[in-house]
């Protein structure tokens, strides 16, 4: 069994997190490398992915993935895509179809709606965080019927502010629009080395709350810390461990 990170989710709803833990490619992108964009070989990312969808009892044509490039454009998916959908969120009512987000520091973010039956996955970078791509999201969602009062919210491991470090004038313009990313009773906007910093999560637990929900849990730590986590800002060239959140079929 991979080593998945599991986290406490309503009826009918699962979302886990992988690490880098129990698949076949090898470095720089070891082990469980499910980015087919970093430079892998595609027959280990196709052998990983499939290791991941048995992991969670699905089959590995229901795991949809998303070609992200830090917009801010959510796509609604009813069955698996010919090809992945150009956006950074994801939201489904489907029973059994997988959303996946694709992450080595930025924020997975995985919402759902259990009486509305409703589940996003969203990729939440700096930029994602600018552009409010989790209210986006949360937009859509609500065009399906889900209400924010009722939605869970789980923010996955992501680079933390201990190691978040950003010019002065680009920590000043993202707090601008987003107060959250630099919480003056905490680090006070600043590295472990008292560099300018960005708190990406609290961020989005903010910007979340804001819009009404009010289930947010946060899930493990900081990625450039935590080698069970790939970390671009850590290595560089490295791979990309997932989010995953889906309804019961």
């Amino acid at each position: 069994m991979l080593p998945l990170v599991r986290c406490s989710w309503p009826p009918g709803v699962y979302g886990v997190f992988t690490t880098r833990s129990g698949g076949v490619s090898v470095p720089p992108y070891a082990e469980l490398n499910l980015g087919g964009h970093v430079g892998d070989d595609p027959r280990a990312v196709r052998d990983n992915r499939t290791r991941a969808a048995a992991a969670l009892g699905l089959p590995p044509e229901r795991l949809v993935f998303m070609d992200q490039v830090h917009g801010r454009d959510v796509a609604v998916v009813d069955a698996p895509p010919e090809r992945p959908p150009t956006v950074d969120a994801l939201v489904t009512a489907t029973p059994g179809l997988a959303l996946a987000v694709l992450v080595a520091d930025c924020v997975p973010v995985l919402l759902a709606e259990p009486y509305a039956g409703v589940v996003a996955a969203v990729h939440a970078g700096r930029r994602g965080v600018e552009s409010g791509l989790v209210t986006a999201a949360l937009e859509a969602m609500t065009g399906l019927g889900a209400r924010p009062s009722r939605v869970h919210a789980r923010l996955g491991p992501a680079v933390g502010p201990c190691c978040y470090e950003v010019p002065e004038d680009m920590r000043a313009a993202v707090a601008a629009v987003a107060p959250g990313t630099v919480d003056p009773a905490g680090e006070g906007g600043r590295s472990r080395d008292g560099l300018p910093s960005l708190d990406l999560r609290s961020g989005i637990d903010r910007q979340l709350r804001e819009a009404g929900v009010v289930y947010v849990g946060l899930v493990g730590g900081c990625t450039a810390d935590d080698p069970d986590f790939f970390s671009y800002r850590r290595d560089r060239t490295t791979g990309r461990f997932a989010g995953l959140v889906w309804l019961e079929g």
